[in-house]
This record gives C-alpha cells, structure tokens and sequence, in this order.
C-alpha cells in the first residue's frame, strides 16, 4: 500500500491513463533561461513557467515540444538539437508525467505568441529565479543543473496531501516528498546553447 492509496499495491482493478506535459528550456549566451509568466488560464497565474504545453495524443514528447516552442514563441527547432534532460512524475500536478527538453540551438527570436496565456516572456539567471514561479519548474531545474534525468515529487508524504496544482511556490519540506534517480550522465547540463 502506498501512502496515496488506501489499496495495496495491485488490488484497485481501475486502469490509470497517465497524462503527460512537455516543456522547454531555451538557454541564451549569457546563461539566462526563457521564462513566460502565467495569465488566465487557471493555474499557477501570475506565475513564472517554462514554455510548456500537454502532450496530444498523436504525436510524441519531442514533436510537441517542438510545436509548442513554434505555437507559444514563434521559433523554429530542428529535432537534431532537441536534448531530453529531465521528466517529473508529480503528484503535485495530479500525477502528470513532465518531460524536459532544452533546445541547443533554435531560429528566430523568441516573441509571446500567446498574450491571452501569457502576460509577458523574460529571462532569468539561474541563481536569480523569480519568486512566483511555478514549484515543479523550481524543481526539475534544480534536477537538470545536477545531471538528473528522473525525479518524483509530492508521492512520499503520509501525513499532508500534496500542494494544489499550480502552487506557484515551493512547499515546506514538510509537505513536499522528493525522490530522484542520478543518471550518470555527467553531459547533461543546464548549459547555454
């Protein structure tokens, strides 16, 4: 039995369909990573993100990565310089798998094609993130910057339920369970392109 479910393990019959998420870290020369802040959609507004959208169900994790990037920015990816660096599997965002790429290179200029989802794009450093940032980005980025190429997050905790989705700060430790796997990869680095 685990601490989300009152069955033992095997027992609920219930099929689970996992959804997942795809998102983006375009890192610039000087080392800063692209983030959009979060306007009415329902979760997490007002808060920092990484270019980010759902996986539809006819195409793969790096094609929707690479259509996100042209749909949300206005960029254009060739899947040669697409690297896979992280997934998260988070009971934060209600057991959605997320999967992190970063673009080595990309043509054109980032703009916000989004306006309606999106208030504003803007770059950060690494060691200057924004206070109002969405918890699982905060997460996986401190994941990506290790060399980790797996990490759970929110499944751990017997006492408190994981944060509502879209907190947009991380929780106490408290609250939040985190486990991860090193890669043994030590080529994969949050590096700029």
């Amino acid at each position: 039995m685990n601490s989300m479910s009152p069955h033992p393990h095997g027992s609920d019959s219930r099929s689970y369909r996992l959804i997942g998420d795809v998102h983006l870290l375009l890192v610039d020369a000087a080392g800063r990573v692209l983030f959009g802040r979060r306007r009415n959609t329902g979760l997490g507004d007002g808060a920092y993100h990484l270019p980010a959208g759902h996986l539809e169900a006819d195409e793969s994790v790096a094609e929707a990565v690479i259509q996100e990037a042209s749909e949300e920015l206005g960029i254009t990816i060739d899947p040669a310089d697409l690297e896979f660096v992280h997934v998260m599997h988070s009971a934060v965002t209600g057991g959605r798998a997320s999967f992190f790429f970063r673009a080595r290179r990309w043509t054109g200029s980032p703009v916000n094609r989004e306006p309606h989802k999106c208030s504003e794009l803007r770059w950060f450093r690494l060691d200057a993130l924004p206070a109002e940032m969405i918890c699982c980005a905060r997460e996986a980025l401190k994941h990506i910057a290790a060399g980790t190429l797996f990490s759970a997050c929110g499944w751990n905790s017997d006492q408190d339920p994981p944060p509502e989705p879209g907190h947009a700060r991380p929780p106490s430790s408290e609250s939040w369970s985190m486990t991860s796997m090193p890669s043994g990869m030590a080529s994969i680095r949050l590096a700029a392109a």
